[in-house]
């Protein structure tokens, strides 16, 4: 006994000079060893006294059998988990272990969760959905329409499958023309998912069947993980077959389905899907049968009554040149009946000018005095211009009577001429011995000039 306490605290004073931390301080310490010693781990549990805060942080103890641990779950990374978090279940959380400061307790900071045991299996699955979708695997344009009427089926399943009778079963009720090939595989556990692969490659090779069906029936993620594998995705993929996926139950999804042309959510709906309905299809034929009779009884009536009509209008051709000349001669008459109007109206509008022409011819024009007046100054004028112009012509006449050579000439006077025509005007134009040419009023003679005379010079008196 300490102090008369059970391990209670001595009352001896701290040695001199001994440092003394503030609860703070060794706090932070603490988290910082912790947090170096420990890292980033992977922490398997189960969820207890879960609660997701206004905020949107998860908190929540994660135990198991012998001790528990207080986790924190932040907003951001709480919104990437892909299942709902709750109390009891049994997830695995990648953590860094601290201690909260503020309260002085150990906790996890929890970065991703995912479900124990199956968790890897969903993380691996996310993986290569991701992978194959980038590569465009999983694009539409890519899938191919199945074929409508299919003489061949080939079933990629376990021959000792329950889902392979109920597929038999429903193909040869709704198709049973089509021919139906198995393709047996294992479809669960090691090596499943080569032997699927390699049924898929070996119907391709074959090329005996229209469609190909890879299916079983329900099952854990386990057993279905083989239609999860890379190699089946691959072989769905590189298949010239269309392919129709009909794995597991309706809630249930493998890489298969994603890649494949079609998706069924059982095998059974995968037959369904692979083939038509025999009964719908005999129901469809009937309908279109009797809407075909329907349109051609419709049709026949149309024609029927468009027959009856050019029947009716239908005329031999007697009758027809009768009615032609009828219209021939109604015409006829017509037309002789307007010409008389035609006629009767021209002859009143003839009579009625003529009758307005004699009325303006008897009644005496309005200018017929000024036009006498007129008349008759023009009459006057014309006489005394016309009697000017005649004394002008004589006088004119009279001057040019006196201007006549040949008056000249009847005086006594002649012309004389040079030989080369022109008329001698001076005796300087001649020499003695020259021949000129007389012309008298009436006829010429011919002379021979003796000498020239000085036309100044005077004969003596």
């Amino acid at each position: 006994m300490i102090n008369g306490r059970p391990g209670g605290i001595a009352d001896t004073p701290a040695a001199p000079g001994a440092a003394v931390l503030p609860v703070s301080a060794l706090v932070a310490s603490a988290r910082l060893l912790v947090e170096r010693h420990l890292g980033l781990v992977w922490v398997g549990g189960e969820i207890s006294n879960f609660t997701r805060a206004a905020s949107g942080h998860c908190y929540f103890n994660l135990k198991d059998a012998q001790a528990q641990v207080r986790c924190v779950l932040f907003r951001q990374r709480a919104q990437g988990v892909a299942f709902a978090l709750r109390d009891g279940l049994a997830v695995e959380v990648r953590a860094t272990p601290t201690i909260y400061e503020a309260r002085g307790e150990f906790q996890l900071n929890v970065d991703n969760v995912r479900l124990a045991g199956v968790g890897a299996l969903y993380e691996q699955f996310a993986r290569l959905k991701a992978k194959l979708e980038a590569a465009g695997w999983f694009a539409p344009e890519r899938k191919r329409p199945l074929p409508p009427f299919p003489r061949a089926v080939g079933l990629v399943t376990s021959p000792r499958a329950a889902a392979l009778s109920d597929m038999l079963t429903t193909l040869r009720r709704r198709w049973p023309v089509a021919r139906v090939i198995l393709y047996p595989t294992a479809v669960q556990g090691g090596g499943a998912a080569a032997e699927i692969a390699q049924a898929i490659r070996a119907a391709n090779a074959r090329a005996e069947v229209d469609v190909l069906i890879v299916a079983r029936g329900g099952g854990s993620i386990e057993d279905l993980w083989a239609f999860n594998e890379e190699v089946v995705a691959q072989a769905v993929h590189a298949s010239r077959l269309p392919v129709v996926s009909g794995v597991g139950h309706e809630t249930d999804f493998t890489i298969c389905d994603f890649v494949a042309d079609a998706r069924a959510p059982t095998p059974t709906a995968a037959a369904a899907l692979a083939v038509p309905d025999r009964a719908a299809l005999g129901e469809r034929a009937a309908a279109l049968r009797r809407a075909l009779a329907r349109s051609i009884a419709h049709a026949v009536a149309v024609r029927a009554q468009r027959l009856d009509h050019a029947t009716r209008r239908l005329v031999h051709p007697a009758a027809r040149l009768a009615q032609q000349r009828f219209r021939v001669d109604e015409l006829a008459r017509r037309l002789v009946r307007r010409a008389a109007l035609d006629a009767a109206t021209r002859a009143a509008r003839v009579a009625g000018l003529q009758g307005r022409l004699l009325r303006e011819l008897r009644a005496p024009l309005p200018a017929a005095a000024r036009v006498d007046r007129l008349r008759d100054a023009w009459s006057r004028t014309g006489r005394e211009r016309l009697a000017r112009a005649h004394e002008r012509v004589a006088a004119l006449a009279q001057a040019l009577a006196h201007l006549d050579p040949q008056r000249v000439l009847e005086r006594g006077y002649a012309i004389v001429a040079a030989a080369d025509g022109s008329i001698v005007v001076d005796a300087r134009q001649v020499a003695p011995g020259d021949a000129v040419a007389l012309r008298f009023a009436r006829g010429g003679a011919d002379a021979t000039t003796r000498g020239g005379r000085d036309p100044d010079t005077r004969r003596p008196g």
